[in-house]
């Protein structure tokens, strides 16, 4: 038992302690929530105005390319792997030109989130009652007064728990960013592996680290949609 012991403790020494290795998941936890915080951003406002663009077109029967173009967005990113559309960004759209890669794998997950985020939304629209546009109407509110005041506010408070689960989503799915050489979390633990010839226990310091931060964002997920709900 004593030697297995030691046999573990010297493996996380060498995966963690030894040569300062982490430094390398200290990186990785850094672009990890970077990548994930700047392109949830970025995803809630290409996906709101997405999902008010298909909402004024249902209401006023206008807007119908850009109805379309949305719809095609949504269809083409729900419909392709996100590292597929990783792939085409760097290696084909920004192939000729200098970008940081990280600039690369934030409107990457951004906009692969924001079609995700416009379908929540969307849902959240329709969820409220038409009397209460009808309504709206015959006070004299506008679209957009309409949306701000009456629709917007409860759709929210109803569609917050699905957009924070898109966000646990998108912090996960920011592993694969190390494929355009990124060093998230997954490419830290790779590089440690390489140096150790030991998988095991830089992919368990990685899973880790991740099971902390889903935890962590879970709880000001659930902290926030309670707070929310006592002003309904």
């Amino acid at each position: 038992m004593a030697d297995f012991l030691n046999s573990i403790g010297d493996k996380f020494y060498q995966s963690f302690i030894y040569d300062d290795r982490y430094l390398y998941f200290l990186d990785g936890l850094k672009y990890t929530i970077i990548i994930a915080l700047f392109s949830a951003l970025l995803g809630v406002i290409i996906g709101a105005i997405v999902a008010l663009i298909r909402d004024y077109n249902k209401e006023h029967k206008r807007l119908l390319l850009l109805k379309k173009i949305a719809d095609i967005y949504v269809y083409i990113i729900r419909g392709t792997p996100t590292l597929l559309q990783l792939m085409i960004l760097y290696y084909v759209v920004f192939k000729s030109i200098n970008i940081n890669v990280v600039i690369v794998g934030i409107l990457t997950f951004g906009i692969n989130s924001g079609a995700y985020v416009a379908e929540i939304i969307r849902a959240g629209f329709d969820s409220v009652g038409d009397g209460q546009r009808e309504a709206a109407k015959t006070l004299g509110l506008s679209y957009f007064q309409m949306m701000k005041s009456v629709i917007f506010p409860q759709a929210i408070q109803k569609v917050f728990p699905a957009l924070g689960n898109e966000a646990i989503t998108l912090l996960k799915e920011t592993s694969i960013a190390g494929y355009i050489g990124i060093v998230e979390l997954i490419k830290a633990s790779d590089i440690v592996s390489s140096r150790t010839y030991d998988y095991f226990f830089p992919l368990i310091i990685s899973a880790v680290i991740y099971l902390f931060l889903t935890f962590l964002l879970s709880t000001i997920m659930k902290k926030v949609e309670r707070r929310m709900k006592r002003y309904v």
